[in-house]
């Protein structure tokens, strides 16, 4: 009998990618992208990836794994995110050119960094709760519908929370309503492309793990980052 409280290769495999996929996103953030009439930030790349694995580990460990990784992609993004600032605040060498460049990669605002990191941990909360309790209430069928659904609620609370704290008072509020509803839509359309590798990779792990929790009767309090199985 497996140990609950061990983590096994391939959860440790999605941790790591979920953590790099956060760090690298914040990194993208930094430059806005145009794909064909909309522009867009290039986070877009690779942000999404997130939530497709938060959908993963919900998917096959439960709420309380997948509250786990969600913690450590947070203290990890908020790691960079301190190094960075530290790195900004330190006087650069008389002879390198690059400080203007770096400083505009790693010198984020602290309002953009508080919006960014807050707007993740809520949206990635309740992509993992939705992913869950969908998950009850379906007996585990329509694995498809509850990546989707999970994702636009996710995804849209990251929008709500994320554009109005970093950007409200910068720019005209129709437009700032806009880029949140053309996120979304985006990012949930990279969700429904790449789903049927997801729906692979997920059986695989199944069948890998040979398990496949059912979060009945657990705590979804966030906090309780003890109860890792």
């Amino acid at each position: 009998m497996k140990n609950e409280q061990c983590v096994s290769v391939p959860f440790m495999v999605l941790g790591i990618v979920f953590c790099v996929c956060l760090v690298a996103a914040n990194l993208l953030e930094t430059k806005v992208i145009q794909l064909g009439p909309v522009s867009v930030t290039a986070g877009l790349i690779v942000f999404p990836v997130s939530y497709i694995i938060n959908d993963c580990i919900a998917e096959v460990w439960g709420f309380r794994k997948a509250r786990l990784i969600i913690w450590m992609g947070f203290l990890m993004n908020f790691m960079v995110v301190a190094m960075g600032q530290l790195a900004v605040w330190l006087p650069a060498a008389p002879f390198w050119q690059g400080e203007e460049a770096f400083n505009f990669v790693f010198g984020l605002a602290p309002r953009i960094a508080v919006a960014s990191l807050l707007a993740f941990l809520v949206g990635s909360f309740i992509n993992a709760y939705v992913m869950s309790r969908m998950k009850v209430a379906s007996a585990g069928r329509h694995f498809s519908l509850r990546a989707i659904l999970s994702t636009v609620a996710g995804e849209g609370a990251d929008s709500l929370i994320f554009f109005p704290l970093a950007f409200g008072g910068l720019m005209p509020a129709d437009e700032l309503g806009k880029m949140m509803l053309v996120q979304v839509i985006l990012k949930t359309l990279y969700e429904v492309v790449v789903l049927p590798v997801t729906i692979r990779v997920v059986k695989f792990i199944k069948r890998m793990e040979g398990t496949d929790v059912y979060d009945q009767h657990i705590s979804y309090n966030i906090l309780k980052i003890n109860e890792i199985a």
